[in-house]
């Protein structure tokens, strides 16, 4: 399935991880950490789970609750340990044989591998490989780590993967499973978030610590950059890759994709949104009746702009959390339907106020448009937008989804023509400066190359291609995809 432009009017993030060592009901564990991690992703989703002999995977297209519906399956997906993911596609197509994670055999036995990110250097690679005779079965970059691990002449795993990412660029936070332990790892630059959890004598790799919650487990700590962390029966053991960075943080998990009560990059995100509704209400004042946020990412930023600005917050937009996906309609009119039964207004709140509405981002402006409509409509005297982020002018290449430059409203637009395009009295979008120091914490660094087009690595495989196939060619699919697919391997 392609996903046409006009689907894409936040960023999306490619993906969410698991992995679960020392529990005999690892699947399930597995499975509620993915259902807490859905916003990371709902093309597809799967599990691989060890018996200490074999390994059993199930994956399948759609979300967690629709691939999972049938318990018998969790039941079937014997073992303690299990690894666990959800896939947004930025690299690959939304198909069966890209559903992760991946399940291979070595010459040492089995494993599986799931990643959230996006090399930088997959076509170089790839390219390299098929010459050298390999047969790549996916059109996902994750494939090339197992590729690139079975050719190392490592003796032992933790040897191996670090020759195979030492020959990777770009993003990456990793969960592997193998008979008999659990294996996380990030990145030099720490893109991506990784965490570590603990109930007892179990032990959890999550992409969000909201999956911690959910699952009773106490959050422990981060996985370092360049860390590669093995959970077994000695507890956490630590390596580390040789290459070292700058750490270039993902700032958009903050502004906007990862939950508000999960903590990503050692703090919550709710603290770092409302700073950043506060620094917004400090650069961009302005004489209102209400604060309004677009739910429900917004919402703790539009709380500090209440805060800081003393305007009173109120609910004037209710979102229905059962549309589903929205924008895949063809026609302009279909769209506009969609994004109209995604949000409503609540008039009694809205009629002859001057309203300040507070979004996260501006993207496409699609959405936002349209609620401005139905607001002017609701009877607001006056609209006021102000976004917790700069312009977004470039697309990502490391794990964010966003439209092509051409696509997006504010590369070819000054603030005055995306005020008019979009029908509002004002619009101001927070400072470079203030979101970085909004967000800032204990982070050393952040990726901002959305915000500014510098890239921390260089993106030049991708420039050209188009957003959300970062450089895969579409490959035929040899065999006919089905709504879930469920395998054993026993390494021998």
């Amino acid at each position: 399935m392609k996903k046409h432009a006009y689907e894409i009017d936040k960023p999306r993030c490619n993906c969410a991880v698991v992995g679960i060592y020392g529990n005999r009901n690892a699947a399930l564990l597995a499975y509620q950490a993915l259902y807490a991690m859905q916003h990371r992703g709902d093309e597809s989703t799967g599990i691989v789970t060890s018996d200490g002999t074999h390994m059993h995977r199930h994956v399948g297209l759609g979300e967690v609750r629709s691939v999972f519906a049938d318990k018998r399956i969790l039941r079937s997906l014997r073992g303690k340990l299990a690894l666990g993911h959800n896939r947004y596609s930025t690299t690959g197509a939304t198909l069966l044989h890209n559903a992760q994670p991946f399940l291979v055999d070595f010459k040492d036995g089995p494993a599986a591998i799931s990643h959230n990110g996006n090399f930088t250097n997959t076509l170089s690679l790839r390219e390299e490989l098929v010459n050298q005779g390999a047969i790549f079965q996916t059109t996902s970059d994750t494939e090339l780590v197992l590729h690139l691990m079975a050719r190392s002449s490592s003796p032992d795993l933790i040897g191996k993967i670090q020759d195979a990412f030492n020959r990777i660029t770009g993003s990456y936070a990793i969960a592997m499973i193998t008979r008999d332990r659990v294996i996380g790892l990030r990145d030099p630059r720490g893109w991506r978030p990784l965490s570590i959890g603990r109930k007892g004598d179990t032990y959890f790799l999550v992409s969000e610590t909201c999956a911690l919650d959910l699952v009773g487990a106490r959050y422990v700590r981060e996985v370092e950059r360049g860390e590669i962390v093995v959970l077994g029966p000695n507890g956490i053991e630590s390596y580390y890759m040789e290459k070292k960075a700058a750490q270039t943080a993902c700032v958009v998990e903050y502004v906007y994709f990862s939950r508000p009560d999960s903590r990503v990059f050692h703090q919550y995100v709710d603290k770092a949104r409302r700073r950043l509704g506060e620094t917004l209400a400090q650069e961009h004042p302005v004489d209102a009746d209400i604060v309004i946020a677009v739910p429900d990412t917004a919402n703790t930023a539009a709380l500090g702009y209440s805060n800081q600005s003393g305007i009173a917050y109120e609910i004037g937009i209710i979102r229905n959390h059962y549309v589903g996906r929205t924008f895949m309609a063809p026609q302009q009119d279909q769209r506009e339907f969609r994004a109209r039964v995604k949000f409503n207004t609540v008039n009694g709140v809205l009629k002859g106020k001057r309203v300040v509405v507070v979004d996260d981002s501006l993207v496409r402006g699609t959405t936002l448009k349209q609620l401005l409509i139905d607001i002017r409509k609701a009877g607001a005297s006056q609209i006021h937008v102000r976004i917790c982020s700069p312009p977004v002018i470039s697309p990502c290449f490391y794990g964010m989804d966003f439209p092509t430059s051409r696509e997006l409203i504010a590369p070819n637009r000054s603030v005055e023509q995306m005020c008019h395009h979009l029908k509002a009295d004002s619009l101001r979008f927070l400072s470079l400066e203030g979101m970085l120091q909004a967000c800032s914490g204990t982070v050393e660094g952040f990726c901002d190359a959305c915000f500014t087009g510098n890239y921390p690595e260089s993106p030049e495989e991708f420039i050209g291609q188009a957003a959300g196939a970062h450089g895969i060619p579409e490959l035929v699919n040899p065999v006919a995809d089905t709504a879930g697919e469920t395998t054993s391997s026993n390494g021998g």
